[in-house]
Parts: structure tokens; sequence; C-alpha cells
């Protein structure tokens, strides 16, 4: 069968928000829906908590009162697993504990018929080792939904090693007739969007422990620069900090402690404190009553220069020559004494003081790159879009003061708040970035899913302002690669080790999506 009909029962094993949110999802789609929880308390929480969340849909108009009965008259609470034995598809939302599952399937591989399919909502564990206690591994396949399930439109269909295809496909079609987003993945650590989005939480947690910036002006950048809906530090708060470090350490372990993913001691010591973010009244930020959200570093105003001298032409931030132009500030350009023709992404704006202002590369702003005038440098830093950001972060090398000035002028003039940074290599959209670049590049190397399926999982999954692949179509892999090359050079750790596909795309040109 290509999907389930609305006719096959589902069953659900849990009734945590997860689970509830599962069977809801189910309800909705014209199923009816068994739901076990071995505690009759949260099972029956479970039945007022649809209940109430039909309510609201009622009251929105995106649900007519009808269907609300209608789907709520398919609601069954199963006292037992027996209870689930008419169901053709079951799925696990219990604790996410390998001997917890292995345990619930066993059960349920006794109970349902041959050709059910048992579903797995784990968002880390190894579907292949889940399977593994079954007679009947075959039947097993993940389907990873995301938090609050009526909601968040992905789902991330996981074959393990002994997964049927036919399975696999049959759970993709009937997650796409619920209305949800299906992605295919191979069972790996993190799955998709658990292992791309790493870095997203480890570029900033690691700046953070330097020293480079505190949470807010962290998050800021990564927002208003960056395009990000929400910055890493306030979704670790909302995620929670012991949730964001358990996830990191279960990846970073089954990756052999791959210094890619290596936790951060920062989170670590939230965690040690109990500050686990907004379910706790205190992480990165304080959430008590009266407390305030504190203010992003910016730069007081600064006057604009008049005039700019342009090197180069090209680079990931053409559009900020045109947006220099458009504020009325006079662009000279010059290319004597330069070998810009040698590199066309090459490009450095030249304020008064003789200060050069360049795209960061990934390394400090004060290290000469392979091109370039050789004045002293201020690095700005990366933006999704820099007409429509609205803050960009700067970090100066030995630039005097009056250079400085000019820089954030100039950033000023074009509309743009400006934060300040010390002297760090990537700054902090460009190596988070190439980051997730990298990863993304990785994990297709590595066969995790196809390029389309990542980028719609990352852009479904965490609201990603664009896949990570496109994004790196966009940048070039060689600016990519070079980024990720002298931030090697700077840490020396192997955490940005360029992937293989990554490094032979920057040879030949290609692009992700060709």
């Amino acid at each position: 069968m290509s999907r389930l009909q609305p006719t096959h029962p589902v069953g659900v094993v849990g009734s945590g928000t997860m689970g509830a949110g599962i069977a809801q999802v189910a309800l909705l789609a014209g199923h009816r829906v068994l739901l076990h929880d071995l505690d009759p308390d949260r099972a029956a929480k479970a039945h007022r908590d649809i209940t109430a969340s039909l309510d609201r849909l009622v009251e929105k108009g995106r649900l007519k009162p009808w269907a609300k009965l209608w789907a709520l008259d398919r609601l069954q609470i199963a006292p037992t697993l027996e209870h689930l034995a008419p169901c053709a598809l079951v799925i696990e939302a219990v604790a996410e504990s390998l001997a917890v599952k292995q345990d619930v399937f066993r059960e349920l591989e006794k109970i349902v018929r041959v050709e059910a399919i048992l579903a797995t909502n784990t968002s880390s564990l190894s579907i292949t080792e889940i399977g593994a206690a079954l007679e009947h591994p075959q039947r097993l396949v993940g389907m990873h939904f995301f938090n609050p399930a009526p909601v968040l439109p992905l789902v991330e269909v996981v074959s393990g090693l002994a997964t049927d295809p036919g399975v696999a496909e049959t759970v993709y079609e009937t997650a796409r007739a619920w209305g949800k987003t299906p992605v295919r993945a191979r069972s790996t650590p993190g799955f998709i969007v658990n292992r791309i989005a790493r870095p997203f939480y480890g570029e900033a947690l690691r700046a953070y422990e330097e020293g480079a910036a505190d949470p807010a002006t962290i998050d800021a950048v990564l927002r208003e620069c960056g395009g990000f809906k929400m910055g890493p530090l306030e979704l670790t708060d909302l995620i929670g900090q012991d949730v964001n470090l358990a996830v990191s350490t279960s990846v970073w372990e089954a990756f052999h402690h791959d210094p890619r993913y290596a936790p951060s001691l920062a989170q670590r010591e939230l965690v040690a404190a109990g500050w686990l973010g907004r379910k706790t009244g205190r992480g990165f930020y304080s959430y008590g009553e009266g407390a305030a959200k504190p203010e992003p570093a910016t730069a007081p105003p600064a006057p604009a220069p008049e005039q700019v001298v342009v090197r180069g032409s090209g680079g990931p931030f053409r559009e900020l020559l045109r947006l220099i132009t458009d504020a009325g500030i006079k662009v000279k350009r010059r290319s004597e004494g330069t070998d810009f023709a040698k590199n066309p992404e090459a490009c450095e704006i030249e304020v008064p003081g003789r200060v050069r202002l360049c795209l960061t590369n990934g390394h400090f702003a004060g290290w000469d790159p392979e091109y370039g005038s050789g004045l002293p440098a201020i690095a700005f830093d990366l933006a999704l879009d820099y007409a429509a950001a609205t803050r960009i972060a700067v970090a100066p090398a030995d630039a005097p003061r009056q250079a400085l000035d000019a820089a954030v002028g100039l950033f000023q003039a074009l509309g743009k708040r400006v934060t300040v940074l010390p002297d760090l290599p990537g700054l902090l959209v460009a190596r988070t970035v190439a980051m997730l670049v990298n990863e993304a590049a990785d994990a297709l190397y590595r066969g995790v899913a196809g390029a389309a399926d990542i980028d719609t999982a990352m852009r479904a999954g965490v609201n990603y302002p664009l896949g990570p692949l496109a994004w790196g179509d966009r940048l070039g892999a060689r600016w990519v690669t070079t980024v990720l090359d002298n931030l090697a050079e700077v840490y020396r750790d192997g955490r940005y080790r360029p992937s293989p596909l990554l490094r032979r795309m920057a040879e030949t040109g290609r692009k992700f999506h060709d």
C-alpha cells in the first residue's frame, strides 16, 4: 500500500506532549487513534489536552465544531498494549531510552498483525539498534515529528539497516497525507536536523566561552544579521539547556568524540547549576517576574565617511556596494598595487584612516590574506541579506579609533545598528553559516539524505532562512572552504576541517543543487 487510509487505526504509545501531539495529527487526518500510556492519569490528561487544543482550533476558525466532535469520537484511551492489536501503524513516543523502546517494541511485535508497521519517534537513537531487538526489524522505521507535532510540519522518515523500503515509503506517504512535510533519511547519529543543527549552537557557545560577546549580543547578531528567527542561546533556553546538551553529547559520543560536535563547557555549567532556561526561570537569560532582557552591545552614532575607496568588484557582498552608493556615499574604485584580478571574489573597502573593511575570511582581521592592499583591516560579518539586515558586526584588528568610527558610521549610514566585537576569527554569522554548510555537505557526502531533503528539513524543522546547501550555493563552495581552512589554521583542533565533498566542489565550481 502507498499510504495508510483513514480507515486504518493508528496506535500511539506514550501520552506526553509529543505523543498527544502525534495523536492529534492522526485524528485530524481521519484515523481512529488508540492512545496508550502506563500511567492512566497521564493518558487522561493527554485526552484533556487534545480536547483543549481542538477547542482552540475551533475558536480560531480553523476547525469546524462538528469536525472536533468527530475527531474526539475517534480517540480512545487504550488501557493496555493489547488494545493496540487492530492498529495498522503504531508510533512509539516514550522516554528516549534504548532499553525502554526495545521493550515496548518487543511487546508490540507479539500483539499487532505481522503486516502492521512499527514506528519510533526517537530523535537521536539508532533505528538499526532499536530494531535489533525485534524478530522482524524490517517493519520498524523512524517517524520523527518535531515539537509541537500539530504545528511543525517536518517529519523525518528514517530507515535503519534492516528497514523494508516499502515500509519507509508507506510512512513517508502517510505523513504527507497527514499534511506534513516528510523527508527521507538514513539512520545515523542525529539523523538530518539534530546533526546539521549542532554548529548553530556550538559556534555561539564557543564565541561566548571565548568572551567575544554576551548572550544578548550573540543572539542579536545571528537574528538581525544572519536572518535566523531566534538566536542560538535564547533558543537553547527555550529548548532547555539539559535537553540541548543531552542531544549534543549524544551526537558527539555517537561520532566517537569528533571535535566538530564537542559539547560546551559553559552549557555544562548551566546544567550543573540547574539554570535550564525558561522552564526553571533562568538560563542564559532570566525569566522571573519583572526580568528584562538585556540589550545587545551597539556602537554609538558616528559620522559617515563622505567617500570610500573600493578595490575589487565581487564576493558575497556585491549587494553592499550598491547600498553604499544608494546612501549617497561617493565610491572611488582602484585596483593598483593589488592582485584582485587573480581572485574575482575579493573585495575591500578603504575608509578614512587608511584602513580596509573586508568581509571576514575566517581568520583574524589582522591576518593578511592572499589578496588585498596590505592596509590594516576591520573585518565585518556575513549577512543573509545586506539590504534587509538591521545589524552588522565588525571586528577591528589594530585599526585607529578614527578608522573604526568611519567604519561604524558607514554601516550606520546604511541603516544598520553596529556591534563591535573583539578580533574573533570568522565573527559570528560567517563561522556559523560556514559550519552549517559544511555539516550539510558532509551529510550529503555520507548518504544521510539527498540535497533537497536536507534543505527542506532545515527550513521546515528548525525554521532556517535558507537551507544550508542552498546557502552554500549562494556563497560559493570556494568561499566557505576558505573560511573553514582559516578557522582550522587558528584553532587547530580538527573542528573546522572541510568535508571532502565541499573541498571537491570548491575545486570544480559545482553547486549542490546543480
